[in-house]
């Protein structure tokens, strides 16, 4: 079916933005008229380097706002503001779609971040900023995180609208700018949110969404509940240097490699909580061969020693059975002929809830055991309740899985090893739950990485998550 755009979206599908999608081994046919517009819309929006250093975020927000606007949201509406995050200028959204009030419920907040990680053509083996299809999948930065999540909901409000749809209460979506660096946009967006919304609830699309199996079959819903802490520290060694045909016994890079080296060979202590067992116990059911047994081991026996050495070798389960602290940048020297004056490591930790970073940062230096080793944490760091699946939010879930699979999935809550703007929300007292539409396999996972994607059939049979969802939640 060929697409139908308004007068303001077809302007912008002609725009230099929106170009065809460059499909190799993949195609896409018989769209219909809504998935050609998410479509149309992801591969614009994944066009957009909405990365730290390139101020694209206002640009989207200009792409996002002409949509928008031009389906019928009033100017008054959608609302756009302007940050100074860390020196560099970002912005926010804010679209309000207005209900008749008929519920006496308060509104619901959908939350999504426009801001991706950068990536570098050269490190890529596509182009990271232009959609592509192949074998299957779309590939791009922002993919996965989170431009599906900001597309999904977009089209979503989209669709309602032009289905003459009207909410029993306030809906809103809350777009942030800049949730992968400084949180300056989330944290003022979740503040005026208490101040100006105040939500019954809050859904997050940056989060959860559906555990695929290696044949692409649907194994749990999976609902971020919790999250762990986001903690980053400078470990810096300073060295009064030297010519370099002049070696001395001591050099700021090999004293910071052995301090590395220390923190790469710890491992923090195995925690579990009811969340992180009771999910393990669930998602045990489903995952074939050792991983599966020893996250149903973990469960019942969380001391068990060879299902935490399984647990911790795998990257998608390590973060889920303690703190983990690992470097991420370097800089070190001025000259290459001259010794280190200085040499800088960034270590990232998330760290497992109810332990703290001040305890975090005293069990670094006690593993690194040099105190000419500096510690400087870098972040304003959040440390966030738990926060409960509410029984309307389930059932809410339950239909939208049985629409679009016509069979049960068991929906599991869980714990984050990530961070999320839903965190904010969370410390200002709302229940904040992730509830992504996008679904993928564990070996398909890339954010933050090189050759991020997303699965083709699961973007287009998320499509009617988030519809299902405000239509249970909202509607008759």
């Amino acid at each position: 079916m060929k697409a139908m755009y308004s007068t303001g979206a077809a302007l912008l599908l002609a725009s230099a933005a929106a170009q065809p999608v460059q499909a190799h081994d993949g195609h896409v046919q018989d769209l219909t008229t809504e998935q050609q517009i998410a479509i149309n819309i992801y591969q614009d929006i994944i066009a957009f380097r909405t990365a730290r250093g390139h101020q694209q975020v206002p640009a989207m927000v200009s792409y996002l706002t002409a949509w928008l606007k031009g389906e019928g949201f009033a100017d008054e509406d959608v609302m756009v503001t302007n940050y100074d995050s860390d020196g560099e200028p970002t912005q926010g959204l804010v679209v309000r779609y207005r209900g008749d009030g008929s519920s006496g419920k308060k509104p619901l907040v959908l939350l999504a971040h426009m801001d991706v990680v950068d990536a570098l053509p050269e490190d890529w083996e596509r182009p990271p900023f232009k959609l592509i299809i192949e074998d299957d999948y779309f590939f791009g930065r922002g993919t996965l995180d989170n431009k599906y999540g900001v597309m999904n909901l977009t089209q979503t409000f989209l669709r309602l609208k032009r289905e003459g749809w009207t909410p029993n209460r306030d809906l809103y979506l809350v777009f942030s700018g800049d949730e992968e660096t400084g949180m300056i946009s989330t944290r003022a967006q979740a503040k005026w949110v208490a101040e100006n919304v105040d939500p019954e609830f809050v859904l997050n699309s940056d989060a959860g969404g559906l555990a695929l199996a290696d044949d692409y079959t649907p194994m749990a819903m999976r609902v971020q509940a919790a999250e762990k802490t986001f903690a980053t520290w400078e470990l810096t060694i300073t060295n009064p240097g030297g010519h370099s045909s002049r070696p001395r016994s001591d050099n700021a890079i090999y004293e910071l490699a052995d301090a590395l080296t220390r923190v790469r060979d710890h491992k923090f202590p195995v925690r579990a909580t009811a969340l992180t067992r009771s999910y393990f116990a669930a998602l045990g059911q489903s995952v074939p061969g050792d991983l599966g047994a020893a996250m149903r081991t973990f469960a019942d026996e969380p001391e068990n020693s060879e299902a935490i050495a399984m647990l911790q070798s795998n990257p998608e389960t390590v973060g889920t059975v303690g703190t983990t602290c690992i470097a991420t940048m370097l800089r070190a020297g001025h000259a290459e002929n001259a010794l280190p004056q200085s040499a800088t490591a960034t270590v990232n930790c998330r760290i497992f809830p109810g332990v703290g970073a001040a305890a975090t940062e005293a069990k670094l230096k006690e593993v690194v055991g040099n105190d000419n080793v500096a510690f400087n944490l870098i972040t304003d760091v959040t440390e966030s309740p738990e926060s409960q699946l509410r029984d309307d939010v389930r059932a809410a879930l339950a239909t939208s899985l049985l629409a679009r699979f016509g069979k049960e999935i068991p929906i599991i809550p869980y714990m984050e090893s990530g961070g999320t703007d839903g965190m904010h929300y969370r410390t200002l007292g709302y229940d904040a739950v992730a509830i992504s539409g996008a679904g993928s396999r564990p070996q398909d996972m890339f954010a933050h990485g090189l050759n991020e994607r997303m699965y083709v059939d699961a973007f287009l049979n998320g499509l009617d998550h988030w519809v299902i969802m405000l239509k249970e939640l909202a509607g008759d």
